[in-house]
């Protein structure tokens, strides 16, 4: 089965099982909904459990957690530095012209259908997204998920068309 991450265990929150959790997700209040399943994986990926939503809360810049079942720190003080993870089957659909990280990760990148890489992760800096594309010799390319820059996403034929803008790439 495939997971997706959606948050980081930073530390427990007071006494009751709470945990601190620093998102991953663009979909935080769809994640930690009461009654969401999620995975615990530990720091080498290894699955170590499902939990189930019981509550969440935002407080300040993360989100405060608890899971059915788990009703105080000693219960939960195990799970710091741990990854939690959404099975693919719990994923939502997206609406057109929407991609989950995973679906862009690994897409060949072209301008004028010449190769320039291969997305290898997705940077969030601020007002967009900003691919890095991975270049055969030589440095990273940056592009920002703009629609005057990334003219097409085709998932289902691996392949991304850009226009890449006057000062994006150095090495011209």
């Amino acid at each position: 089965m495939n997971y997706f991450n959606v948050g980081k265990i930073v530390n427990t929150q007071g006494l009751r099982g709470e945990l601190r959790v620093l998102s991953v997700t663009d979909f935080a209040e769809e994640r930690f909904k009461k009654g969401s399943l999620l995975a615990i994986f530990n720091a080498k990926d290894q699955h170590l459990l499902d939990v189930e939503i019981a509550s969440h809360r935002k407080h300040k810049n993360v989100d405060i957690v608890s899971f059915k079942g788990y009703h105080h720190i000693n219960d939960v003080e195990k799970y710091k530095g741990t990854m939690l993870k959404v099975a693919k089957e719990h994923l939502s659909d997206l609406a057109e012209g929407e991609f989950y990280y995973h679906d862009i990760i690994g897409l060949e990148v072209y301008e004028n259908d010449v190769f320039i890489g291969q997305v290898k992760e997705i940077l969030q800096p601020g007002a967009n997204d900003v691919w890095v594309v991975e270049r055969p010799g030589k440095k990273e390319l940056l592009l920002p998920y703009i629609p005057s820059v990334v003219l097409d996403v085709d998932v289902s034929a691996n392949r991304v068309v850009v226009d890449i803008m006057e000062g994006l790439d150095d090495e011209n």
